[in-house]
């Protein structure tokens, strides 16, 4: 009995022990939101055309892909997951192309070094459920999945329509979800962080409003526009899921803008990344 309960008692001390250090290695809460920025590569060689416009109207033609990770005193919320699947990466670490997108830099490894695995994430949203923005989704089954219910409809419907990879997001179906019937969703219950309907590109795409304290309100917009030039312009991609509903959706964000003074953060614009620090650095 001595021996066994002197291995006992050894044994949960260093679990203890364990989980102590564990939790000395991850970031204590911040006192007010920030933003991680992930790189996920990039989409090149796209016509403008799908977009409606001609290639002397753009002055960038090519995409960046990001996601990012809101850390809030409360929690974490992870808004989408990139472009090509880490599982896609080899051991050396080269870039991988599939078709016009390629990625140098897998997700996980850069969540890691802002301090940060899969299985810290509290909650986790995708803009909407093209390819693009669901690579490694499934990585986030462990977290609350944020989605309004048209889309999730969509996403596991017997024949999933648009440019879609159900194998990203399998896992998800199962997840703990929060669904949300076009409506917005106040996350940590203070205001700082909103999920907000903007339906139209997808049946239930959506954008994700950030209050933070020093940089001021974003909106990160998900793909409500691609280009800088769509909101000038009007114009909306001719691949809609529904191309009324888009302007609609634009009408109420551009004037939710106006209110709140947010930036927007357009997520395949490589000009406003660029100026963006990359995690593990921080926006607040």
């Amino acid at each position: 009995m001595t021996r066994l309960t002197r291995w006992l008692g050894l044994s949960i001390l260093f679990i203890l022990i364990g989980t102590g250090a564990i939790a000395q290695n991850r970031p204590a809460p911040p006192k007010t939101p920030r933003i991680y920025v992930f790189e996920n590569g990039s989409i090149k060689g796209l016509d403008p055309g799908l977009f409606n416009f001609k290639r002397e109207e753009i002055k960038e033609p090519d995409f960046v892909v990001v996601s990012y990770l809101i850390v809030h005193p409360r929690g974490t919320l992870m808004f989408d997951s990139g472009v090509i699947p880490d599982a896609s990466f080899k051991a050396d670490g080269a870039p991988v192309a599939e078709g016009r997108m390629s990625a140098s830099k897998p997700l996980k490894p850069q969540l890691a070094a802002a301090g940060y695995k899969p299985s810290d994430v509290t909650y986790f949203a995708l803009s909407h459920f093209h390819s693009d923005h669901t690579a490694n989704a499934n990585d986030f089954a462990g977290a609350t999945w944020i989605a309004q219910k048209a889309e999730r409809d969509a996403m596991f419907a017997e024949k999933p329509e648009g440019i879609i990879q159900p194998s990203h997001f399998g896992a998800l179906k199962s997840a703990k979800t929060r669904l949300l019937d076009n409506e917005d969703f106040d996350v940590f219950g203070d205001g700082t962080v909103v999920v907000k309907s903007a339906p139209g590109h997808t049946p239930g795409h959506q954008v994700l409003f950030v209050k933070l304290a020093k940089t001021g309100p974003v909106l990160l917009a998900g793909d409500l526009y691609h280009y800088p030039e769509e909101r000038t312009t009007g114009r909306v991609p001719t691949f809609e899921f529904n191309a009324e509903q888009s302007r609609a959706s634009r009408q109420k964000i551009e004037a939710f803008i106006k209110t709140t003074g947010a930036q927007l953060w357009i997520e395949h614009d490589i000009a406003t990344h660029a100026k963006l620090p990359k995690a593990p650095a921080y926006v607040e």
